[in-house]
């Protein structure tokens, strides 16, 4: 009622059946589910099938207490999905098969042998020494899963700065969703991207996670959170930290990790847990660097992006693959160019031709 501002008397009686509502009230309604007027306006009872899917509603049961903002993000991430598959047979663009390998999954027992399958993991994305987000992501990507990013500024695909949501999952046989809160520091992104793999190829299940499942040590996020790590970082690269140089103050240990984190494009958090896994530190001392973290206030960042560069968005938010198969559709002349500006977060006519160029020189 507050968020639509109808007054709260009228839902109660919509809800007994009495028609009450004015259209502009409707339609306001409408804008907060994410709905047309017209679903309001259908004969008969609601089938919660038709409306959501199975994904959504595995999320929403982990985490009923999502605003409906991000609700709709999760809606607009499986719309998008079902949109690249209808171009991609339009044009006959083949689309990678999600065909993880056998090693990459919970065992018949419910119990999982992580070290291993993140090991496998990184071996079948063909991941190298050098890495950053992007790199990740095209990793991904070339396994079939469709990788979402969202926007720093105001818009359909921001969540809201009050919302703790960091990323979610949605398992499908074919083309399954990782989306991925847009952060400040990248190296987050990262972290929450491996995670969401790792629900992926672990638990082949949908999922919605927030900044405390990324540190839980329990159940499936334990799981995640321990493949995120060891794919990241894997025990070479543990083998090549000096040990000898571990200062004995928390405060220094970023300085003193900071050309292992640049070469793996991962935090310093990331590397110390994999230190603890491996018994070269403490879990007091990691506890320790987290308290002294968690104290520090950093700059919040109100800059909502620089606007001159609005063509290039599409593909940070929607990956190479999805703004590829829309342009393709789009010369291919299975779509309009009104219909590939909405596809493409509603780009103005002359941004989508910039992205054009821009996207030939990827």
């Amino acid at each position: 009622a507050q968020a639509v501002k109808v007054p709260y008397a009228k839902l109660q009686n919509a809800l007994e059946g009495t028609p009450v509502f004015t259209f502009n009230q409707l339609k306001k309604i409408a804008n907060y589910f994410g709905r047309g007027v017209l679903f309001f306006l259908e004969q008969g009872e609601v089938e919660s099938g038709a409306v959501h899917s199975p994904q959504f509603r595995t999320i929403k049961n982990q985490k009923p207490e999502m605003s409906a903002k991000v609700r709709q993000i999760i809606e607009r991430a499986e719309g998008c999905r079902e949109l690249l598959i209808d171009l991609s047979n339009g044009v006959g663009e083949r689309i990678p098969a999600f065909s993880p390998p056998k090693e990459v999954r919970l065992t018949e027992t419910g119990g999982t042998n992580v070290a291993p399958a993140a090991n496998a993991a990184r071996r079948w994305l063909g991941i190298t020494e050098q890495n950053t987000f992007a790199a990740y992501r095209d990793a991904v990507e070339s396994k079939g899963v469709l990788v979402f990013r969202s926007n720093g500024y105001s818009g359909q695909w921001k969540i809201p700065n009050d919302e703790p949501i960091c990323g979610f999952t949605l398992y499908h046989r074919m083309l399954p969703v990782i989306f991925v809160r847009k952060q400040s520091a990248e190296v987050r992104q990262t972290f929450t991207l491996m995670h969401e793999l790792g629900h992926l190829l672990l638990h082949r299940s949908s999922f919605v996670d927030s900044e405390t499942d990324l540190h839980s040590h329990q159940g499936n996020e334990r799981d995640a959170n321990f493949f995120a790590g060891q794919l990241l970082v894997p025990d070479v690269a543990i083998a090549r930290i000096d040990m000898q140089a571990c200062p004995n103050d928390v405060q220094m240990f970023d300085d003193w990790l900071k050309r292992d984190c640049k070469r793996l494009g991962v935090s310093a958090e990331t590397v110390l847990l994999r230190l603890v896994d491996a018994g070269k530190i403490s879990q007091e001392k990691y506890v320790e660097y987290r308290k002294w973290r968690e104290q520090i206030v950093w700059p919040e960042n109100n800059t909502l992006g620089n606007r001159e560069w609005r063509h290039r968005e599409p593909v940070h938010l929607f990956g190479k693959r999805f703004v590829g198969t829309v342009l393709e559709s789009l010369h291919a002349r299975q779509i309009t160019l009104a219909k590939a500006s909405g596809f493409l977060d509603n780009l103005k006519v002359k941004d989508v031709h910039k992205l054009e160029r821009v996207y030939a020189q990827l």
